[in-house]
Formats: C-alpha cells, structure tokens, sequence
C-alpha cells in the first residue's frame, strides 16, 4: 500500500486521519457499524418501568418475586444496569440466528438474506447488548448463548473482544436428531457459548445416575499397571458388615498379602487390589485421595474367584464439548412441549431439557438469579422454574423480550382490532407470560409450581433534564426502586412519599423534602433497616435531616443515582 503523503493536509483532516488510524484493528471483527434505533432513542428519551398490575401472579408471599419485562431488551438491559449492575449469576439467551429468513428486525425492517449489512446489522444488535449485560454479571457470573452455523464464528470473535480475560467454551447440541439437509451436510447440531471470569471453577459435574459408569476400583486396565508403578495406590480397603468403613495406610515395601481378601480376628475384611493371578496390582486412586470418593464405593462378591471386590459407581462426570441426550430434541420437547401448555404458535422454541441442562452445568447457588434477554416462549423461566421444583430451590429468573407481533399487523388492524387488541397478540402477550403463568398454575397433567410474578413494560421520559422532567423521572422511578431493593409489598403511600418492604429490609421514596419530618415520624414507628431515595433536583442527599438516623437509613438522591448510571451507558 503506498504511503500517504500528509505534507499539504490541514489540521483538521490530520485530527480525522489520526481518529480514523486510532479506531483500525490489527485483529479481530471488523464490521460496518449500522446505528440502532432503539439506542439512538436513548439519546432523547430515558427508560423506566411501568408494572402490568392485572398481570400480577402471587402463590406464596414467602417465595422470591420473579420479572417478566417487555420491550426492547436495550431498553430493558439499561433499567437492569441501575437496578441489578453486579448481580446476576447466569445470563441464558437465545438471539435471533440471523437465517436471512426475515427471523427478526432491524430499525423495525426485517432482515433477510438480501441485504447487505445483514451479518453487520446482527454484529452490531449484539455488541450493543452484550456490553450491557456484561456489567450485570456478577464477579464469578456465567454468560450462555445458543447460536448456530449462521452467525457462530462471528459471535465467537465479537466474545474474544468483549470479555477479553474470561473463558470461552463452545460446546455442541445435537436438537435435531434427523438433520436438516443443505447442499453438502445434514445440520443437526447447534452450539452454545459459555463464557465465565478465568480462575473460577464454574462448570460443575454432569449428573448421569441413569447412565453410571460402573467398574472395579482395581485398576484393571491394558497394561502392567502393578504394585511398583505407584506405590501409593496399595493399601488395604477395610470392610465390615458389607460396608466400607476405612482404608489402611499405604503399605511398606516389604509387605506382601497373602490374599486379595484377609480376614481379622475382629471381624474387618481387608481387600487388596490383587487380580486373580496373584499379581499385585494397584487401585485407581492413590490413598491420599481415595476418600473423596467413598460415596461412590460398594463391594461385590465375585462368585468365580470367591472374593470381595471394591466397585466403583460414578454417576458424576465432567461435561463433555458435544452434548447428545435424546431430551434436546427441540422438536419433541421445544415445540411439542409448548403446543401441550399454550395453543399460539411459537417458532423454533428450545428444548426445555437443553436450557435446564445449560443452567444446571453451572455452579450457583439455589438462590440465583437468572437473566435471559431474548426470552421468547419462555423456557428459560419454565427450566428455572422445574430446577426449583426438583431441588427445592428459590433461583429467580428475569425476562426480558419484545411484543413483536411478527407480520401480522396489518391482517390484526383489517379485522378492526383496538391497539390494545393488537398488542394481546404479541410474542410477550400471547405467548411468553401465557406460559409462565401456566407453568405456575400446572398444564396437561404436570402440576403446577409455587412462584410470583411481577409483569413490567418499559417506558419513557425525556432525557431532556429540566426541572420538570427531573420531577416526572423520579415520580416513574417507583418500579425500579422496587425492583432495585427487592421490595414489592407496600407499606405506606402517600402524595408525598411511599414506603415498601420484604422480609428483611423496607425501601423508603421521599417526593417532596418538605415531608421528610412527617416521613420520619413514620419511619421512627418501624423497627428495620431502610434504603431511602429522596427527590433532589441537584445530588443533595439530605446527610444532615438524617443525622439522627444513620444506622437506620442509607440515603441516595433521585433522580441522580438513575442518571449517573444512564450518562455512563449512554454516553
């Protein structure tokens, strides 16, 4: 390539030349940046939550409050960076493919295999989300995305790049045992992406209790593994009774067993690994770390030889890269599944099996949050909510998808349907709250499951800071305080300040300073801790009304503390 010459450019074109060389990449994905509407909207407008009360699902006050959020996930990803920033452990999600089958939009036009900046339009709906959902995982938090041929290699770049120092994995999911043909192969694969922070253990042990590996504890595999090889894998297993009860240190060099098995005066059995031609052998696991799996551990009675043998039963083993189990059949357990609990259609929903299997590969703890963005019909909650059922758990999800009605917009409005008819269509409306609220109540002839639901849409308010949309931003930001503090249950509610609680902790909103002395008396009745949110056109948080409070109050200005997080994402 031949050398510019710069002799003759003025100032400004050099500021552009250098601009332009800051921003080329040596390595890595390059792609033509096309600008999203629902980010630029960001720009003019704020986004906040408004609740679907009517949608409201309540079994079991004592159980956590799950969210189902419709809108555009942009949106509803911004809320959750001020309500759940360092929070979530799992984030599962299922984008559009990008099939060049007109499977989603863009700036409200579908993408089809014609247009240009398809791979473009998709790299660029992703990089926007993914940044603001990395911010919501928490230190340790796991990050899960399907995707297929289409788009798989440029998602495995974009992740290289966003989540520089984590882990990668891609691993590979038979869902369509028959394939579907191409020109040259059968697809009947499709992948999953599992990202965590490098230096954590966070994929945990596949549970195969249908399908254990059974085997003698003797290492009996091709070889001369004897005695001599590992000396400290001989040692005496002790049993009583038929059941192990110990294990004996390793033994000296100069001491041989007569026997496999040796019988004691006081009744313990002692085993060796001695294969029947009396050869000394060895166990498979050496003694110091033996123990770890005497769970695992039965004996056996070996007719022919006439001895006992230690077995091993393993039903916990590590993940392997392709997963095949016949339960990731999305055909019988995605779409055959989902027409048994809702009658609308839903195209190429996953399997219930797969997402509870991803989820569960996962080491958090019963009481985690799990995120998914692209919710769809809903299998995420619905495998959140059968993981709960089995272990008892508490884990919370939250939802977050669009109402897209999917084409059918302009049939609805010939048939003289209200907007709020049309909008009951809609892939939220019609199909992913339908579901949850299914799967809680019981469908076909699978009971039901103890869970709440709160049902969000999202909203907006100018972004222009004035005094009055100072005031109109805080009187929307009730929901995301509640949903930030996790207290739903209202106390009090008054034109001058509300107060709601959980079971450990209330959350205090002040509309007005002018009613903080009347907030105070109140709150002086109530024995807990609270997070206290007082309207402050500037960042005053008031330190000073609350001296005689502060081991009871942690104090924070609105609408600042919502705006300081939504000047850093939409800088």
């Amino acid at each position: 390539m031949a050398k510019k010459d710069y002799t003759n450019w003025d100032r400004n074109d050099l500021i552009k030349e250098i601009e332009q060389l800051r921003k080329r990449k040596k390595y890595g994905l390059v792609w033509e940046d096309k600008p999203e509407n629902v980010v630029e909207q960001c720009k003019t407008e704020l986004p906040v939550l408004e609740e679907v009360k009517s949608k409201e699902i309540i079994t079991d006050p004592e159980k956590p409050i799950n969210l189902l959020i419709e809108g555009d996930n942009y949106h509803a990803l911004s809320v959750l960076n001020y309500t759940h920033k360092g929070k979530i452990d799992v984030i599962y999600i299922d984008p559009p493919y990008n099939t060049g089958a007109k499977d989603w939009k863009y700036n409200n036009d579908y993408v089809d295999n014609n247009d240009m900046f398809r791979h473009s339009k998709w790299i660029s709906m992703m990089n926007n989300r993914l940044k603001l959902a990395k911010k919501l995982l928490k230190r340790d938090g796991v990050l899960i995305c399907a995707i297929d041929d289409n788009e798989q290699a440029h998602l495995g770049v974009l992740l290289e790049e966003l989540f520089h120092g984590f882990e990668i994995h891609c691993i590979t999911i038979i869902h369509n045992p028959g394939g579907v043909q191409g020109k040259n192969f059968s697809y009947n694969h499709e992948y999953a992406y599992f990202i965590f922070p490098k230096g954590f253990k966070k994929i945990g042990l596949q549970n195969r209790e249908d399908n254990p590996d059974t085997r003698p504890l003797r290492d009996v595999s091709t070889g001369d593994h004897l005695r001599t090889a590992a000396k400290n894998c001989f040692y005496p297993i002790y049993v009583k009774n038929d059941k192990i009860i110990g294990f004996g240190e390793v033994c000296k060099d100069d001491f041989h067993p007569e026997s496999a098995n040796i019988l004691r005066k006081d009744g313990v059995l002692e085993i060796y690994p001695i294969d029947p031609s009396g050869n000394e052998r060895k166990w498979v696991f050496a003694r110091q770390s033996v123990e770890s799996i005497k769970d695992e551990l039965t004996i056996e009675y070996n007719k022919r030889r006439k001895i006992y043998d230690v077995i091993r039963k393993k039903t916990r083993f590590n993940y392997k890269t392709v997963w095949d189990n016949k339960l990731y059949n999305a055909n019988l357990f995605g779409t055959q599944l989902l027409s048994k609990i809702i009658s609308t259609k839903f195209p190429f929903p996953k399997s219930l099996f797969a997402v509870k299997e991803c989820i569960s590969a996962t080491i958090h703890k019963n009481n985690s949050i799990i995120l998914d963005y692209f919710a769809g019909s809903g299998t995420t909650a619905h495998a959140v909510l059968d993981l709960n059922k089995e272990d008892g758990g508490n884990r919370k999800f939250i939802l977050c998808t669009n109402n897209e009605l999917n084409g059918e917009e302009k049939e609805l409005r010939e048939k003289g349907l209200t907007e709020k008819e049309i909008q009951s269509h809609g892939i939220c409306q019609a199909v992913t709250y339908p579901r949850v609220k299914k799967v809680i109540e019981g469908y076909a002839d699978v009971d039901g499951v103890s869970a709440n639901l709160k049902y969000y849409k999202t909203a907006f308010v100018p972004a222009d800071l004035t005094d009055k949309n100072k005031i109109a931003l805080t009187e929307k930001a009730t929901e995301m305080l509640c949903v930030k503090e996790d207290t739903f249950e209202e106390v009090k509610s008054t034109k001058q300040y509300k107060i709601f609680r959980n079971k450990k902790r209330y959350t205090g909103i002040v509309f007005d300073h002018q009613a903080i002395d009347d907030f105070k008396k109140e709150i002086a009745k109530i024995d807990g801790k609270f997070s206290l949110y007082i309207f402050s056109l500037g960042d005053d948080t008031f330190d000073e009304e609350f001296e005689d409070m502060k081991k009871k109050v942690k104090l924070s200005p609105i609408p600042e503390a919502i705006l300081r997080v939504y000047r850093r994402i939409f800088k």
